[in-house]
């Protein structure tokens, strides 16, 4: 996932030379780097409030922060360090702090994109339960009763409501007897889309646009 169209810094860099950087490849961060060891990350927010952009990047030592993520890291820990400090770049660093490179946020969306099936084809339910009534076993059962397969199952708490979202993922894009399924054992159905309600949808937005036409 490392990218080589990510620029690196040196002590010696002058400060419009890294702003330009940052703007030539769209990121508010980069890394630097001197004799092959990560010495931090600085951002272009604290480069523009240099007072002379003719001082060298080695001069704004206290401004770098020293965030990476090992090259053996899953890389859902550089997506948590990229959320967590607003970062557009995480550096990945070997033994030693030896520099590796770095991603590009955009690159780690892509990858969870794909890790979370996003980019495939089928619908989404989104149920809503107590954390005590999950069962992963009767909810792959419900979603197989319809000749379906779930192919991706995501759990997030909701501390405000104290609930389990569950937010599934099937290979059948005519969902609404998968969804009928789960309201006739009690579950509550907080959202879901596939093919019947799109269809829905814009069989609704047809009628409303005919009607306004005859008035």
């Amino acid at each position: 996932m490392i990218s080589e169209s990510i620029p690196t810094l040196a002590f010696d860099d002058h400060i419009a030379h890294a702003l330009q950087l940052m703007t030539e490849y769209h990121v508010s961060h980069l890394p630097v780097v001197w004799d092959n060891i990560f010495q931090g990350i600085i951002s272009e927010e604290d480069l523009l409030n240099a007072e002379d952009d003719r001082e060298v990047v080695g001069k704004m030592d206290q401004h770098f922060t020293r965030l990476s993520v090992r090259n053996s890291s899953h890389f859902t820990e550089a997506i948590k360090m990229c959320n967590d400090y607003n970062l557009s770049i995480i550096p990945v660093v070997e033994e030693q702090a030896v520099f590796a490179g770095a991603i590009s946020r955009p690159d780690l969306l892509k990858a969870l994109s794909r890790i979370s099936g996003v980019d495939e084809p089928g619908g989404v339910i989104v149920l809503e339960l107590e954390q005590k009534s999950f069962s992963f076993s009767e909810i792959s059962k419900l979603v197989e009763t319809n000749d379906a397969q779930l192919t991706q199952l995501n759990t997030y708490f909701d501390k405000d409501s104290g609930l389990f979202l569950i937010t599934l993922k099937t290979n059948k894009f005519e969902i609404s007897d998968i969804v009928a399924t789960f309201q006739r054992y009690e579950y509550h159905v907080k959202y879901y889309f596939g093919e019947e309600l799109y269809e829905n949808e814009l069989k609704a937005n047809y009628d409303h646009l005919m009607n306004y036409l005859s008035i």
